[in-house]
């Protein structure tokens, strides 16, 4: 049976989706290419038809969820509101859908060069709009102050959701909050 160019699109389109989503929960070597499949309702062997191969997959997946990101991100009015959103436990236990860069972040160095180069975009961007939004002192400390900020933001979350112990995790979430000027409460 053929299938039509929008059905085809469709079924890339929910791969890239569940690759975005379990990469995010299982990291990239975590996760292969058949439970990828099965979690897009599609079989296994229907893979190489949309990708080269699982770089190409991951390249692509990559690039949706630090664009939903970037989304949630802009969803934010000021700098303490973006950081009392991220550094919630809400965050922290949202894997799935979470944060690329904190839940994928110290594997990128060993990704291909498709997908270090949408990840270092990304992080560009980001640091962009994070100056942006802080309105003490010259371009170049509102950037050193953003570059701090993405790390302690990033570097919180990955501790936070690493630690076997509920209490230290929420502990870590209020200290960076607080720390990078959210609010103490999330």
């Amino acid at each position: 049976m053929r299938v039509t160019r929008e059905k085809a699109a469709e079924n890339r389109d929910r791969i890239v989706a569940a690759a975005a989503r379990l990469f995010r929960e299982e990291g990239f070597d975590g996760i292969g290419v058949d439970a990828i499949m099965k979690a897009a309702g599609l079989t296994h062997g229907g893979f190489y038809r949309h990708f080269a191969s699982k770089d190409d997959l991951a390249a692509e997946a990559v690039g949706r969820a630090l664009a939903a990101g970037a989304e949630r991100q802009a969803g934010a009015g000021s700098l303490q509101e973006f950081v009392t959103r991220y550094l919630s436990p809400r965050h922290r236990e949202d894997r799935g859908d979470g944060c690329m860069v904190a839940a994928l972040g110290s594997d990128m160095a060993r990704q291909s060069a498709g997908v270090r180069s949408r990840f270092t975009a990304y992080i560009r961007d980001q640091l962009e709009k994070l100056a942006d939004r802080i309105h003490v002192g010259s371009g170049a400390a509102r950037r050193e102050k953003a570059i701090a900020t993405l790390a302690g933001l990033v570097g919180a979350m990955m501790l936070a959701r690493a630690v076997d112990d509920p209490a230290l995790s929420d502990e870590i979430l209020t200290a960076a909050r607080t720390a990078l000027g959210g609010s103490r409460d999330a």
